[in-house]
């Protein structure tokens, strides 16, 4: 007899479940584009240079001690970040409207946020997108939501966003719901509505009375644009909306394992700020108490230094660029080699992930015949793909879709 004879067993976590059947495989010529995290031409991960450069600097700050930081993280970390995010310009930030709160990478500010929407603010609906990262779900619905929805995002055939379905979804939302929007880079299927699409969607939120909660995990590694990847967010507290943006440094900082992240609250009313800080830190206080402060550290030494930010701009255009890169040359592959389908939908995807387009029982046949680790929905880790095996997993695919092209 045990306390835990009722326990079931829970199913697997598809991403890391790959990667471990990855790394047991002898296959000579195996990929794994399950892994969402940079890798290099050699398809090696990747420390930043100017993360090596700020380590050593801060091992070296004598001044410097293991003391707990505040329950909502460092100060100057949570700043920087929020300007970041923001911009330099930003009128909320100026009348001090707007702060940040350092949390457990882009998981925690989801987790945090979330939470307190729920419990705070007696929020039971959320909406994310068909499809979406999968752990946006169980974090809300963990966190106290009741109630998940989907708002149609991916159209299959046409391999591009459903615009049409994605507005009927948010049209039908109850008031007050929340909607989870991904802020560049879309993951996964590497989809981004255009400008003049973001403020369609901006019109249905604000009719509907529906409270945005951005997902920023790709600020300047979608593009190699600070600037260009925050636009969306910008453009919706331009408009005047309440929001809350989870911000992470996994990719853009390759910070994976150091949970950097930041949670973003814009209010129009400067007399609740207090407040919803209070809240927060209470939140936090009962979760993990307060956050670590190594990854922290890190970003805000860059950020506070010219050179050395000038310097991370030149990594993060590293990264992305050798992405696109990516991009480019599987398309030629899969074209060069008369693959069936249409294949533009790899280009005009951006980020870390592409929306192949392949099936369930396709992308199984890539993981059992070629030894390519992917996820079953057909989405890949273009990081993933490097210069020494473009060919062969553009070959992969092409026999893959030749020997099932009724599920094609």
């Amino acid at each position: 007899m045990s306390f835990f004879d009722s326990v079931e067993l829970g199913p697997p976590i598809e991403v890391f479940q790959l990667t471990k059947q990855y790394t047991e495989d002898d296959f000579p010529q195996k990929v794994n584009l399950g892994v969402g995290a940079y890798r290099t031409d050699d398809g090696k991960p990747w420390v930043l240079p100017v993360v090596r450069t700020a380590e050593k600097a801060l091992a070296n700050d004598d001044s410097l001690n293991k003391e707990y930081l505040p329950v909502l993280g460092l100060d100057l970390f949570s700043v920087l970040s929020t300007k970041m995010l923001l911009g330099s310009d930003s009128v909320p930030l100026a009348e001090n409207r707007a702060f940040g709160v350092q949390v457990l990478s882009g998981t925690g500010a989801l987790r945090v946020g979330a939470e307190f929407l729920a419990k705070r603010l007696g929020k039971t609906v959320f909406y994310f997108s068909k499809p979406t990262w999968e752990n946006h779900r169980l974090v809300f619905l963990n966190a106290g939501f009741q109630e998940a929805r989907e708002y149609r995002y991916w159209h299959e055939a046409n391999r591009a966003l459903d615009l049409e379905g994605f507005l009927e979804d948010l049209n039908n939302a109850p008031e007050g719901a929340v909607v989870i929007l991904h802020a560049c880079a879309h993951n996964p299927t590497g989809c981004d509505p255009t400008q003049e699409q973001w403020g369609q969607i901006a019109k249905v939120v604000k009719e509907r009375k529906l409270f945005p909660f951005f997902d920023s995990a790709y600020q300047g590694f979608a593009s190699g644009d600070l600037n260009k990847d925050a636009w969306a967010v910008r453009f919706f507290v331009n408009q005047g909306f309440e929001i809350f943006c989870a911000q992470s440094y996994a990719k853009n900082f390759g910070l994976y394992n150091e949970r950097t992240g930041n949670l973003v609250v814009v209010s129009n009313n400067l007399a609740n700020v207090a407040a919803v800080k209070s809240q927060i830190t209470l939140i936090i206080r009962g979760n993990y108490s307060n956050p670590p402060s190594h990854g922290a550290r890190i970003v805000a030494y860059v950020l506070s230094n010219k050179e050395l930010n000038d310097q991370w701009g030149e990594n993060i255009k590293t990264m992305s660029s050798r992405i696109i890169q990516m991009r480019k040359r599987l398309r030629e592959e899969l074209e060069a080699l008369g693959t069936p389908g249409s294949w533009n939908h790899i280009t005009d995807q951006i980020g870390m992930f592409s929306y192949t387009g392949l099936n369930e029982a396709q992308s199984l046949h890539m993981v059992q015949k070629h030894h390519i680790y992917m996820l079953k929905s057909g989405r890949i880790s273009m990081c993933g793909i490097t210069p020494n095996n473009v060919q062969y997993v553009a070959k992969s695919i092409h026999e893959t879709l030749t020997s099932l092209p009724a599920k094609y």
